[in-house]
């Protein structure tokens, strides 16, 4: 039998949870609530971090949290805090007591962790944050920079070479900085204009809002509620990885149709826990990261890392917004899951601190997993695979205005990346070996680089059961179908450090083999082992392409369209409900006739030794675009353009 128990802020916890007498906190619910059974909660805010006490038994028997239809219910982590008093000019001050934090203190816990990256000067920053309606301030390390009203975040990428964006220089001027003793924690914040008295100023409290404490709370569903400011932690693949919102390693989680926002690290989290590391290298400091990393995969099996056990979650339908570090994160929890239908943008903007753990979607070891109909934009990064990237599908997204757009890192595949849309002024980071990229149109920079310093894992095929380890060569790649669009008409490849390639096409991949029996005949011209593998390029399979404004052409390729000179003039357009695409394109454009790609014209990569096929092992054709429509034939994720002037709805309903 299930049971449907209602919240409301008119309610009381020693109600019985019904809906004339309902309760009035979520976690109330959450203590009781069991297997089939549903929350309901009703309008207002609830300040609570809510933690589930019970888990569902299976997705037809799970426990649903949702919000009342047609009710706005918000759950924050953070306060709201009225006793202010001015100290001198805009800056005022406010004392809390220690006690409101409980063991878990936002002000004296620092952003800390592997790959962590402290900037403007500042190495130590906390995971309190202040709020004037909504809007987050900047922490700064003394009370006489709070006088200062301008805060520079000028971040360099490593990755990237240049100077990153932020989206919000206004807000660089609201600047806060905290006292904490034993007793009390004193906040200090300029609000300049503003009077805090009057209006909504809110300090977070909780490391989340939707949450449990507890691991193994499978078969849980959240859905159409608002959740906003967690001081949630640095989390990168070595360390536990809490989230705003997240299953704990679990299985089956459905997180839909809410609007996420305002977490200090990371919003929704698929990721792993302590148990198999946590930042070990930060604190330890006796051996690279990596060597913690590999440490983990291999703990986690302890920790019932399998599809039984773990991952096999749906994030549909979400807004995820101003996040400091991700917008999803995961490694090793993230296996089996689809992600989908999100609205992903603000994420790593800030600038208040940064590292090489940020991304929209940020997931290592993301096996079988789906990546689809999302819209990325104004992120630091938008979709970055690390590690394991096997079985991974990423497919009809759209992406633009993002430092990057998409990044593959470190993984043998095989993985397929088809009918997105990469518009941003750099489009591609692929440091792996193993992918197909099929029906893309890609229209920024790309960069194709061997990593030699790292062994990373692969798998038996859709499994967690590792195979093998190998370095990245290059190449095993597939480049069919797609529409590459120059920076400008005089593009050329560049080389750089460890054979890194960079520029807009597929010339990266100039004088390798084209099959894997050329390959194994340039292999065995000399005796050897290891070093005949490590010193000959692997095969690619490239075909049928569009380049334009001078992307340039890998030079074995048997059958493309090149025009260096034509400029389509790709542009991105927002409007209030919807996003437009707009291009031109010649009138030869389609002549190029395509061939629709599946697992079996795709073949097998060659370490992994694993076909391009779907989660259940069957086979994958790719015969619909990124709409949706049948593209028989068809260069790029679009197969209504047409010559002349287009202006396509990406976006929107």
């Amino acid at each position: 039998m299930s049971f449907e128990y209602h919240v409301a802020k008119k309610g009381s916890d020693f109600n019985q949870g019904t809906k004339e007498e309902p309760f009035l906190t979520i976690n109330k619910a959450a203590q009781i609530a069991q297997a089939g059974d549903t929350v309901i909660v009703h309008e207002g805010t609830y300040r609570e971090w809510v933690k589930p006490q019970n888990r569902g038994l299976s997705d037809k028997r799970r426990i649903t949290y949702q919000a009342a239809e047609n009710e706005k219910v918000v759950i924050k982590g953070s306060e709201r805090i009225k006793d202010w008093k001015n100290v001198e000019a805009s800056i005022w001050k406010t004392e809390i007591d220690n006690q409101i934090f409980g063991d878990y203190n936002p002000y004296q816990e620092e952003i800390f962790g592997d790959w962590l990256i402290h900037t403007g000067g500042q190495e130590t920053k906390h995971l309190g944050d202040v709020y004037l309606n909504g809007m987050s301030f900047y922490e700064v390390d003394s009370y006489d920079k709070l006088v200062d009203p301008e805060v520079k975040i000028e971040i360099k990428d490593d990755w990237t070479g240049k100077v990153d964006k932020v989206k919000n220089p206004e807000q660089t001027k609201y600047l806060w900085y905290v006292e904490v003793d034993q007793e009390k924690t004193t906040i200090y914040a300029n609000f300049h204009q503003a009077d805090p008295t009057e209006e909504l100023v809110e300090i977070n409290v909780r490391k989340a809002c939707f949450y449990p404490e507890t691991t193994g709370i499978d078969y849980i569903t959240v859905k159409g509620f608002e959740m906003a400011q967690a001081a949630t932690p640095w989390t990168p693949p070595t360390a536990d990885q809490p989230g705003l919102i997240g299953p704990n390693w679990s299985k089956g989680w459905i997180i839909e149709e809410n609007n996420i926002h305002d977490a200090k690290c990371s919003a929704i989290s698929i990721g792993k826990t302590a148990a198999t590391g946590d930042n070990f290298r930060s604190k330890r400091q006796d051996k690279p990261g990596y060597k913690y990393q590999i440490e983990s995969v291999f703990e986690a099996g302890d920790y019932g890392w399998n599809k039984d056990n773990i991952g096999s979650h749906i994030i549909r339908n979400n807004t995820i917004h101003d996040s400091g570090q991700n917008g999803v994160v995961g490694h090793l929890g993230c296996i089996f899951s689809e992600i989908y239908n999100n609205h992903i943008y603000n994420i790593a903007l800030k600038r208040e601190f940064y590292g090489h753990e940020i991304a929209g979607i940020k997931l290592h070891a993301p096996i079988d997993v789906e990546i689809h109909d999302n819209r990325i934009h104004d992120c630091s990064l938008g979709t970055w695979m690390d590690w394991q990237t096997q079985g991974t599908r990423i497919s009809s997204n759209l992406y633009y205005n993002n430092n990057r757009d998409l990044f593959i890192e470190v993984s043998h595949g095989p993985y397929i990346v088809d009918n997105n849309i990469l518009a941003s002024d750099y489009a591609l980071d692929n440091f792996s070996q193993g992918g197909a990229y099929v029906n893309n149109l890609i229209a920024g920079k790309m960069v194709q680089r061997k990593v030699l310093k790292r062994s990373t894992p692969y798998h038996q095929p859709h499994s967690t059961k590792i195979k093998g380890f190998t370095v990245i060569l290059g190449g095993d790649d597939r480049f069919y179908n797609n529409l590459f669009i120059g920076l400008d008409e005089s593009d050329e490849i560049i080389i750089g450090e460890n054979d890194s390639k960079e520029g807009v096409g597929t010339a990266h991949y100039d004088n390798s083999p084209t099959s894997l029996a050329e390959y194994f005949e340039k292999v065995h011209q000399k005796p050897g082992d290891v070093e005949i593998f490590m010193d000959t390029k692997q095969p690619v399979y490239i075909n049928n392409n569009v380049y334009l404004n001078g992307a340039l052409p890998f030079e074995k390729e048997e059958n493309n369209y090149i025009n260096p000179g034509f400029n389509p003039e790709l542009r991105i357009i927002e409007s209030e409900d919807a996003v437009y695409l707009e291009c031109k394109l010649t009138a030869d454009f389609k002549d190029l006739a395509a061939e629709v790609k599946s697992t079996r014209s795709l073949g097998k990569v060659r370490i992994a030794d694993a076909d391009f096929d779907d989660p259940q092992g069957k086979e994958i054709i790719i015969d619909r675009d990124y709409l949706g429509k049948s593209q028989k034939g068809t260069v790029g994720p679009l197969s209504i353009l047409q010559k002349g002037t287009n202006r396509v709805k990406i976006w929107g309903k």
